[in-house]
């Protein structure tokens, strides 16, 4: 039979390797807690002058970046002429139409930063009912717009 002082010390032992472990000291066998990404940081406090002025900085450059990517209007007016040299014929009332082979080859001309528009995920989600497999030049040029 143990002892009073026995059984204290066991039981101080088991509430130590249980604190361990639920306070992280110890870790368990499952390390993929570990590759989760920290999602959240908390904003600065007032008197962090240091950090506001690094996520200034890195919110200036991050929508600098996001700017340059967008088209201006010369490169928005290259990308309507080049859709409106390659649409297909026969019109639909008054509305231009494209196939894809076309819109692949005003994909190569149009440049870099248009390339992310030409794809057939894209050509997909504007395709509706037209009997020769074609889309709307206005919807894609208006799908551009909104996009980029």
């Amino acid at each position: 039979k143990k002892s009073e002082q026995e059984l204290k010390d066991e039981e101080m032992e088991l509430f130590t390797k249980y604190y361990m472990e639920w306070k992280g000291g110890k870790k368990s066998d499952n390390i993929s807690y570990a590759n989760i990404p920290r999602f959240y940081y908390r904003l600065p406090a007032e008197d962090e002058v240091l950090l506001q002025k690094l996520r200034e900085e890195s919110r200036a450059v991050f929508l600098q970046r996001k700017s340059r990517e967008l088209l201006d209007n010369e490169e928005l007016q290259n990308l309507w002429f080049l859709l409106d040299k390659h649409q297909t014929s026969p019109m639909i009332g008054e509305e231009a139409m494209i196939n894809y082979d076309n819109f692949l080859k005003v994909g190569e001309k149009a440049g870099p930063k248009c390339k992310q528009f030409f794809t057939a995920k894209i050509f997909a989600k504007l395709l509706h009912n037209d009997p020769y497999g074609r889309i709307s030049i206005m919807q894609f040029f208006n799908y551009v717009m909104r996009k980029g």
